[in-house]
C-alpha cells in the first residue's frame, strides 16, 4: 500500500532535495587520490601526507593501510618512527644553547667532553693492519652537526640495535673509536656526530638530553606525540613497517631493525640521531616554527641567525649539501630510514610532510613521494 507524505512536510523537503541535487558529493582528497594507484598495485602500504604554510595546515590526508594484513587503514593521526628526521630537531636543541652563549659552534668537542682529547685517527688501513695517528684537533660542534667530524656512523658497541646503551656511554665509545679522517676534510653521514652534540647539551645544562629536549622544544611546541618512548596508545596507532617481498611484486611486513622491541620499553635509551616517533601534525608544528623564522604561536625558539646557520650549507666545497642537522638546497629538511621526509620551501612558503614506513619499495613505489610532492605543489604551491 503506497504511503504519501502530508503536503506540508513535502513542502519542507523539496528545497532540501533540490539542494542535495545541486551540491556535488565531496571529492576524495587530491593527495590521497594521486597516491591511491601505488596502494592498488601493492607498491605502497600507505602514507600520511600533510601540506602547510607558516600559519595553518592546508591539507592532511591518509591513504592505504597501517596494517595490510588486518586491513587497518592509516589515519591522519597515525604514528611513525621518523628515524633521522630526529637530527634537525636535535640540532635545533643545540642551537638554542648557542643562542644563549652556552655553546659555541666552533668550540672543539673536547672542551665539553674531555675524553675526546685522547682520540686517535686512522692514518693507514688495509685488511691486516691499521696505523693510527693523532688528529690535528678534536672535531668541533659545527663538524659534529654537519657530518664532517670524521666520526663513523656508529661505534662497535651500538649493535644489534642503536638504543641499547645510554647516550653518555655511547658517546664515550665514539671517543674511543678512531676518527676516519681529519675533521672538516670529508663528509660522512654519522649518527655518532649528532649523538655527541646532544651529549654536549647534557654537560652544559646538567639535565638528561631527553628532559631538556621535551621541556624546551617538544612540549612548548605542542608536539604531544613526539617521543623516544611511544606509549601503548601511541603504539596502537603505529604504522607497521613493510619491505618488498621475495618476488619483488608486493609487500611483506618487517620490523624496525635499529630499535629494541617492545617499543614501549622504558629501558630503551634515547637516540638523538634517529630515535623519535611522531605524527604529521607534530612534524608540521616543528616546520612552521622554522618557516616563521624561529617563532611559533608568539614564542621565539631560535634567533634568525641560528636558523640561518642550521639551513645554510656547512660542508664547504664538498659535494654534499648539508647544513647543521638539515639537508639543504632550495628547500631544507630531512628524511628518515623508513622513507619518511619533511621539507620546508621558504621561497614558496610551503611545508610538506611525508610519513610512510618502508624499507624499500617494489615496482615504482619509490616514485610515490615525488608524486605527492608534485600534487602538493600543484594544489597548494604559491
Amino acid at each position: 500500500m503506497a504511503t504519501f507524505l502530508p503536503i506540508h512536510l513535502l513542502g519542507l523537503l523539496l528545497p532540501l532535495l533540490a539542494l542535495a541535487t545541486l551540491t556535488p558529493a565531496a571529492e576524495p582528497g587530491k593527495l590521497a587520490a594521486a597516491l591511491q594507484p601505488f596502494v592498488d598495485k601493492h607498491e605502497l602500504a600507505g602514507a600520511v601526507m600533510l601540506v602547510a604554510d607558516k600559519d595553518k595546515v592546508l591539507a592532511v590526508e591518509a591513504v592505504g593501510y597501517a596494517d595490510i594484513e588486518n586491513k587497518k587503514p592509516l589515519k591522519t593521526d597515525s604514528t611513525f618512527w621518523i628515524a633521522s628526521m630526529s637530527k634537525p630537531m636535535t640540532a635545533v636543541a643545540v642551537m638554542m644553547l648557542v643562542d644563549e652563549g652556552k655553546i659555541q659552534l666552533d668550540d672543539p668537542v673536547d672542551k665539553y667532553l674531555p675524553e675526546f682529547k685522547d682520540q686517535w685517527m686512522i692514518a693507514e688501513q688495509d685488511n691486516e693492519h691499521i696505523l693510527l695517528k693523532k688528529p690535528k684537533q678534536a672535531p668541533t660542534i659545527r663538524q659534529l652537526l654537519s657530518h664532517t667530524s670524521g666520526l663513523p656512523f656508529k661505534s662497535a658497541i651500538e649493535t644489534p640495535t642503536l638504543d641499547r646503551v645510554s647516550l653518555r656511554d655511547a658517546v664515550r665509545t665514539h671517543a674511543m673509536t678512531p676518527l676516519q679522517w681529519e675533521p672538516g676534510t670529508k663528509y660522512q653521514y654519522s649518527n655518532a656526530g649528532i649523538n655527541t652534540a646532544a651529549c654536549v647539551i647534557e654537560v652544559v645544562t646538567g639535565q638528561p638530553f631527553e628532559k631538556f629536549f621535551d621541556e624546551r622544544l617538544l612540549h612548548p611546541l605542542g608536539m604531544k606525540d613526539t617521543t623516544f618512548w611511544p606509549s601503548d596508545e601511541q603504539v596502537a596507532r603505529l604504522a607497521e613497517a613493510y619491505k618488498p617481498n621475495s618476488t619483488k611484486d608486493g609487500l611483506e611486513r618487517t620490523t624496525i631493525a635499529q630499535l629494541t622491541y617492545p617499543l614501549t620499553l622504558t629501558s630503551r635509551q634515547p637516540m638523538p640521531g634517529g630515535g623519535l616517533f611522531s605524527t604529521a601534525a607534530d612534524c608540521a608544528k616543528f616546520c612552521q616554527m622554522l618557516l616563521n623564522g624561529g617563532t611559533f604561536a608568539g614564542k621565539r625558539y631560535l634567533s634568525e641567525n641560528a636558523l640561518k646557520e642550521l639551513t645554510t650549507k656547512q660542508t664547504g666545497d664538498l659535494k654534499d649539501n648539508y647544513g647543521l642537522g638539515f639537508s639543504v638546497g632550495p628547500t631544507y629538511g630531512h628524511g628518515g630510514a623508513l622513507a619518511t621526509n619533511m621539507s620546508v620551501d621558504p621561497k614558496r612558503g610551503l611545508i610538506t610532510v611525508w610519513l610512510v614506513q618502508h624499507a624499500g619499495f617494489p615496482g615504482e613505489g619509490g616514485k610515490a613521494r615525488g608524486v605527492f610532492q608534485k600534487a602538493a605543489n600543484e594544489a597548494y604551491g604559491r
